[in-house]
C-alpha cells in the first residue's frame, strides 16, 4: 500500500543523491525510515503529465492544456458547466491513483473530485470510515464503489466538504488538496489494517 508505493517512488526517483518530496511525504518517509541516509530530501513541485479539458457528455478532449492552466481558479468549472478537468501526474502513483477529474456538479451545486484508487476490496470499511470522519458538512456527499473488473475503488466526493476548499483556489491548489486528502486516506487505511 502506501509504504510500498512510497518505497518504490523513492527508489525510482533518487537523482544525484536527492529525492523530491513535499512536506507530508517527507514526514511519512522519515517516520518509516524510507529515505537512505546518503540521500537529501528537497522540496517537490507539482508536476503533471496530462492536463485535459473534456466534454462532460462525450468525455472527448476539448483541449490539452499546459501547466499554466492550473493557475486558473476552480470557479472556471462553474462558468463552463459542460467541461471537466482531467489531470495525470507521476506524483499520483504514490497514492495509487492514475488521474484525477475535477468537475462542477450543477445538480448538487458542488465541486467534485473523481478518481480510481488502487486498494484491495477488503479496505472498503476503512475507506468509508475515513470519508465519514474527514468530510465535513451537512449531507456530506461521496460515492465509493469497488470495481472487480479494474481492481479499483471508483470514488468521488464533494470538494466543498474538505476543510479549506473554496472555488477561488487555483486548480493546482485544489489538486494538491485532493492529493493530500487521498494520501491521508491511504495512510489511515494502512494504519487500520
Amino acid at each position: 500500500m502506501l509504504n510500498k508505493q512510497m518505497t518504490n517512488y523513492i527508489a525510482n526517483n533518487v537523482n544525484n543523491n536527492e529525492i523530491e518530496l513535499n512536506n507530508f511525504e517527507k514526514v511519512y518517509a522519515e517516520k518509516h525510515q524510507l529515505v537512505p541516509q546518503d540521500v537529501t530530501i528537497v522540496d517537490k513541485g507539482f508536476h503533471t503529465s496530462v492536463i485535459e479539458r473534456c466534454n462532460k457528455e462525450t468525455e472527448e478532449v476539448i483541449r490539452t492544456e499546459t501547466d499554466n492552466f492550473l493557475n486558473e481558479s476552480a470557479s472556471y468549472l462553474k462558468k463552463n458547466l459542460n467541461e471537466f478537468l482531467f489531470v495525470e501526474s507521476n506524483t499520483f502513483e504514490i497514492i495509487g491513483v492514475d488521474g484525477i477529474a475535477l468537475e462542477f456538479d450543477d445538480v448538487f451545486e458542488t465541486y467534485t473530485a473523481l478518481f480510481g484508487l488502487k486498494l484491495q476490496k477488503k479496505y472498503g470499511p476503512a475507506i468509508k470510515a475515513f470519508l465519514d470522519t474527514h468530510l465535513q458538512g451537512d449531507n456530506t456527499k461521496y460515492s465509493v464503489m469497488f470495481s472487480g473488473e479494474d481492481g479499483l475503488w471508483d470514488m468521488n466526493f464533494a470538494l466543498s466538504y474538505i476543510e479549506g476548499f473554496n472555488d477561488e483556489l487555483s486548480f493546482e491548489q485544489v489538486l494538491k488538496m485532493v492529493y493530500l486528502f487521498i494520501f491521508k486516506l491511504s495512510e489511515a487505511v494502512e494504519d487500520d489494517k
